[in-house]
Parts: C-alpha cells; sequence; structure tokens
C-alpha cells in the first residue's frame, strides 16, 4: 500500500507538472502569433477582397439534421454573407422534423435537374433543389437519406464546384466578414501550400439575432454555457493560436472551417467511421501531403467568426463531451502510426503526444487519481499537508491560467464589454474545477466506456434556437 501511495504522490505531481509545462509554453506562442496576426491585419483591406472577382471560389457546405428550430434564421444569416465568389449547400441529412418543408417554403425551391457525378460515395441523394427566387441564386439544397455528418459532407462536396469548402454547421451565425477573414491564409501564404484554415468559435447563447446578423453579443446568463463560453476563449484564443504557430493543428472545429477541395477528395473526403470526423479529416489531409513530401500549412484565425449555440444542460453537454471523446480516440487510434514518428515532424513529434497525453489520457488520469485518492484516504496513507498544498496550487494555476486567457481576450478582440461582463468571467473561473470540469471529466470516462461497447450514435442534440428580435420586411440577402 505504501508503494501504491508513492506511485500515486508523485505520479500526480509529475503528470501535473508537465501539464502545466506545457500549457505555459503554449501561451507564450499563443502572445507571438495573436501579436503577429493583430499586425497584419491592420493592413487587410477585406472590402476589396470581397467584390474581387478575382477572389478564391468558395462552396459553404451545411448539413442540417432537424435544425427545424434555427433554420430558417440560419440559412439567412449563411446567405448574407459579404463574399462575391461563394455557393451555399444545404444538406438536409433525411430530417425527421420540418426543415425540408420550411427550406421548400422560405426559399421558394424547386427540384433541380444538375449533372450529379459524386466522387465520394454517400447514402442515396433524393434531390438538389434550387430557388425560383433570383435573390437566393446562391442557394442549393441537397435532400438526401440519413447517412451522419460525415456523410452529409461528402455529399456536399460531391455537388460543390468551387475551388475551397468551407463546412459549417448549419446552427452557427457568421460574421459578415468572416469569410473573407478565413480564405485570406490560402492568398498569403507563397512558400507552403495551404490546405485547410479554422477560425475562432463563440457562445450565442443570450446573444440578440436578427435577419440572420449578430445585433447584441451578451455573456451568457447561464452558467453551462457561460463556462463554455471561458472554455472556448481558452481553448481557441491560447490553446490553437500556440498550435497554429508551430503550424502543428490536428483539429479545425466542425463548426467552422474551410478545405482546400481538391486536396480532400484527394484524401477520400470525410469518414463514416467515427463521430470524430471534423479533426480525423485535417490529420489524414495532413499525412496526405506530408507522405507525398509536399510542403503544407493548417492555419488558423483568431478572430471571432462564427457564433453557435452551447449546449445549456447537463444532459446535452454530457452527449457532446462523450461524442468528443469518442472522436479523439478514435482519431487518434486511425492514426497511431504518427505517434513520435520524425517522418511527420511536429504533427509526429509534438502534436500527436500532446494530444495522446493530455487531451486523450487526462480525464482518465483525474479520474484514476481520485478512485486512488479515495482509497488511500479511507487506509489513513493521505499526507493531508502535501496533498492541500498541491490542489491549492493546481486550482490557482487554473484559475490564473483562465484570467490570462480572459485578458488576452479584452487585450485582442473584446466582444463581452457589457458592465460585468470580465467579473462574471473571472467568478466562473473560480467555480469551473467545482461545478463544470468534474462534469466533462466524468462525460469523457462515459466516452470511453460507450467507445468500448462500440456504440457510434452522436446523441441528440435538441437545440433552444436563437434569441432573435421580428424580422424585418424584405431583409436583404
Amino acid at each position: 500500500m505504501v508503494h501504491l501511495y508513492n506511485l500515486f504522490h508523485y505520479g500526480m505531481l509529475l503528470y501535473a507538472v508537465s501539464m502545466l509545462g506545457c500549457y505555459i509554453f503554449l501561451s507564450s506562442l499563443a502572445i507571438v502569433e495573436a501579436v503577429k496576426y493583430l499586425r497584419r491585419s491592420r493592413l487587410t483591406n477585406y472590402n476589396l477582397l470581397a467584390s474581387s472577382a478575382q477572389a478564391p471560389s468558395v462552396s459553404i457546405l451545411a448539413p442540417a439534421y432537424n435544425e427545424g428550430a434555427n433554420i430558417i434564421e440560419n440559412v439567412r444569416s449563411l446567405l448574407s454573407i459579404y463574399y462575391n465568389n461563394l455557393e451555399l449547400i444545404v444538406i438536409n441529412d433525411g430530417s425527421k422534423d420540418d426543415s425540408m418543408a420550411k427550406l421548400i417554403q422560405a426559399y421558394d425551391l424547386e427540384p433541380a435537374h444538375l449533372d450529379y457525378a459524386p466522387q465520394l460515395a454517400t447514402k442515396n441523394v433524393k434531390a438538389v433543389y434550387k430557388s425560383t427566387n433570383p435573390v437566393y441564386h446562391k442557394l442549393l439544397v441537397i435532400d438526401k437519406e440519413n447517412g451522419g455528418k460525415a456523410d452529409a459532407l461528402n455529399a456536399g462536396i460531391n455537388v460543390a464546384k468551387n475551388q475551397y469548402l468551407v463546412c459549417i454547421d448549419v446552427d452557427c451565425i457568421l460574421e459578415q466578414d468572416a469569410l473573407l477573414k478565413l480564405v485570406r491564409p490560402f492568398m498569403d501564404e507563397t512558400r507552403k501550400k495551404v490546405i485547410a484554415t479554422g477560425g475562432v468559435v463563440r457562445i450565442a447563447n443570450s446573444c440578440v439575432f436578427k435577419n440572420g446578423k449578430l445585433m447584441d453579443i451578451n455573456l451568457p446568463k447561464e452558467y453551462l454555457p457561460r463556462a463554455q463560453a471561458l472554455e472556448y476563449i481558452r481553448a481557441f484564443l491560447l490553446g490553437r493560436m500556440a498550435w497554429s504557430n508551430l503550424n502543428g493543428l490536428l483539429l479545425i472545429s466542425g463548426a467552422f472551417g474551410a478545405f482546400d477541395r481538391q486536396v480532400a477528395i484527394a484524401a477520400g473526403g470525410y469518414n463514416h467511421n467515427t463521430v470524430g470526423e471534423d479533426m480525423e479529416l485535417v490529420v489524414r489531409m495532413r499525412r496526405y501531403m506530408a507522405d507525398r513530401n509536399i510542403p503544407y500549412k493548417v492555419a488558423f484565425i483568431p478572430d471571432p467568426l462564427c457564433w453557435t449555440e452551447a449546449p445549456a444542460s447537463y444532459q446535452i453537454l454530457g452527449r457532446q463531451r462523450n461524442r468528443w471523446m469518442r472522436g479523439t480516440i478514435e482519431t487518434l487510434n486511425m492514426h497511431r502510426k504518427l505517434f513520435l514518428n520524425p517522418k511527420y515532424g511536429v504533427l509526429g513529434l509534438m502534436s500527436y503526444p500532446y494530444w495522446l497525453f493530455y487531451e486523450l489520457l487526462a480525464p482518465v488520469i483525474e479520474f484514476t487519481g481520485f478512485v486512488l485518492f479515495l482509497v488511500l484516504a479511507f487506509a489513513g496513507l493521505i499526507n493531508w499537508s502535501f496533498f492541500l498544498v498541491l490542489t491549492a496550487f493546481i486550482l490557482l494555476f487554473g484559475w490564473l491560467f483562465s484570467t490570462f486567457a480572459i485578458l488576452m481576450e479584452v487585450v485582442t478582440f473584446n466582444q463581452y464589454r457589457k458592465p460585468g461582463d470580465l467579473r462574471k468571467l473571472i467568478v466562473t473561473a473560480l467555480a469551473e474545477p467545482f461545478l463544470f470540469h468534474p462534469f466533462v471529466v466524468w462525460s469523457s470516462i462515459k466516452g470511453i466506456v460507450d467507445l468500448l461497447r462500440k456504440k457510434k450514435s452522436w446523441g441528440e442534440m435538441t437545440r433552444q434556437g436563437f434569441n432573435t428580435v421580428p424580422q424585418t420586411p424584405n431583409a436583404s440577402t
């Protein structure tokens, strides 16, 4: 039992110190990358890019399954994007609600006769619709049998004709200049081929929308969405900014990301055999380029570009984090050849080990540590003074790290400007280790168990709908 105590004692200490070291290292890289990005952005004329016929052609792919609560508002938002060379493809993935009926009625849709020559295998496509209203000439709607998000996106890729694919969750609302900023890295980089770019996703709960446009930004009023708002600030402004600096990004959010269409098809499109299809595609595209010795880059845009509704209940949040964990394990397992493989550079020597040890194994180690703590406490082997000091240190570091992320948000993009918003975020950070994080760990453990039981379902993600003001007549699109 004493040996068990020593293993627990020093093992947890070593793991905690190594994780904190990684966080400090990544935070320093994030600062450097943020400063570089802000300097470049001040010199960019996005209005000129938006109206230029030479701007890259883009196909937006928006898969939808039972999104009737928000679908009209969301499609209206996507149609209002400020960009010239654009097509919008909404894929109705066998919805059981009134999503398709709402789309047909709202956008005057009729079946279109297109030359459909699929390059990627998908479930049966029933029909492709176009609008009879010239105002909506950019819109295509695919109605297909249910096959999951990956299958729906592959159907969209088959129909898309443009150079770059922007994959977005249909329940997201984009900033008006989001697409301009997202495609810029494809034009800026000359030494390496940019194969994908991702942007910052923010929480839309409690924000106000009108005619598909964001009108008023509010920090979420409920605790769970507010905790996720803080979590997203940390993940995007610190984590992904740092990995972008290293060209080591393994993940572009499925809510909003852009891909080179030719590379995505050559790599095989989205994988039907994982619930983490967004992460898996990025890793597979990177392997495709590295295996052919083609210099490439995966870029990240730190601007708040996309707003999405976050789970407001523990039940829905649990399903989401369960799925995220299963997707992470499936992706890392499919691409285990990368682990410490120098052929893949940063991807194999840094990115993959980090995800393995500090994303996949973190909840396992935390949960195991808690169980061992209970066993050792019952046996009377806990050094309480050391335990309390270590716990206080970890909690303090976590709070300081969150506070640093909040301050990074304030000095860069400063989205939450209402009186009291900063104080609420800091209080949320103080409560997070007790009210939010343990549930996320437990949901991840359940995800591992479900994976072992070969559970493949996404889990129902019920939407409450956006907070909207009444629509004005003849809204511009």
